[in-house]
């Protein structure tokens, strides 16, 4: 049984909260995708309690339906999935839940589905791209968010949720050159704190380019740099948007997008593209309003489970 629970036969408020209502198995064999949550927000600088963003999204995601009307594609007709659960890490060791994310991530890799991933921090994508590099090697990156996070220490310390692109670099798990960081905006500490990721190859569209040169032209800078059959890791974090569409987040910025804005790029971005795991990070419930940061977190992941029924939809007719 990989398919959601039917709303219209069991009320949307009841059961046990799953992904879009999705079978808990603590197994990917067989199926497409796996939803995974990352409780873990140790590595934050600021505002801590996206632990607790996974089961946020998960209750946010039983109002979610199949069928997606842009792309004109019903999820489950074309993909199976299961809700995994959550990756036990261990509370206030960084080093030790960093294996353990590698390791949860690389069971469900071994078994052949995609990593969909709720955190947690943005820490987190660090050994999920160390997980996904040993399955596909060096990764294109499309990375929305307000902070390009290729910082190399913090308070001397090498691993924080600001880091976390620059060991990814470092460490040969991102292909930089066909990699984009978009929507980076807001005060930074210096003024070299976009040169890293800029002198490794990634392509730094900042908040107030995307502004202005439009949705149309960055889709189609991101899209340019990726070579057909190219393995991409999509990763979304939650402040990209708006403070005013997303309140619940650890490191809020102004200045950035609206939900509608974030649908289009992940959805026109990604059509096409060898999709292999994606996570969508740093969604603090406590500090939502009317849990809107959870509501728009949940639709992300499900343009991303869009795009990937589309995707498979397509490679079927080709």
């Amino acid at each position: 049984m990989s398919k959601p629970v039917n709303s219209l036969e069991s009320p949307r408020f009841c059961g046990v909260r799953t992904f879009m209502r999705l079978p808990h198995v603590a197994s990917a064999e067989g199926v497409d995708f796996a939803i995974l949550g990352v409780p873990f927000d140790t590595a934050t600088s600021y505002k801590p309690g996206c632990r607790f963003g996974p089961e946020s999204i998960r209750a946010a995601s039983s109002i979610l339906k199949n069928y997606n009307e842009v792309l004109d594609v019903d999820i489950f007709e074309e993909c199976s999935g299961v809700d995994w659960g959550d990756i036990d890490i261990v509370p206030g060791y960084l080093e030790e839940s960093f294996e353990k994310i590698e390791e949860g991530v690389a069971t469900v890799l071994q078994e052949d589905a995609i990593p969909v991933i709720m955190g947690g921090d943005h820490s987190i994508t660090l050994p999920e791209l160390r997980a996904v590099a040993k399955k596909h090697g060096p990764v294109a990156l499309i990375h929305f968010d307000a902070h390009s996070d290729t910082g190399s220490d913090y308070f001397g310390k090498p691993y924080n949720h600001g880091t976390t692109f620059h060991w990814a670099i470092k460490e040969g798990l991102i292909k930089p050159e066909a990699s984009s960081q978009v929507g980076i905006r807001g005060p930074l500490y210096s003024r070299d704190a976009l040169q890293f990721a800029r002198e490794s190859g990634m392509d730094v569209i900042t908040g107030w380019e995307l502004h202005h040169i439009g949705i149309e032209a960055a889709v189609k800078r991101i899209r340019e740099r990726i070579a057909p059959g190219t393995p991409v890791f999509l990763t979304f974090d939650i402040d990209f948007l708006d403070a005013a569409y997303a309140p619940g987040t650890g490191t809020p910025e102004i200045g950035g997008f609206t939900t509608h804005e974030a649908l289009k790029l992940v959805l026109e971005s990604c059509q096409g593209l060898n999709l292999i795991g994606m996570d969508l990070v740093e969604v603090l419930p406590e500090s939502d309003t009317a849990d809107i940061t959870s509501f728009a977190a949940a639709g992300i992941m499900h343009a991303f489970l869009s795009c990937l029924a589309y995707n498979k939809r397509q490679a079927g007719t080709e």
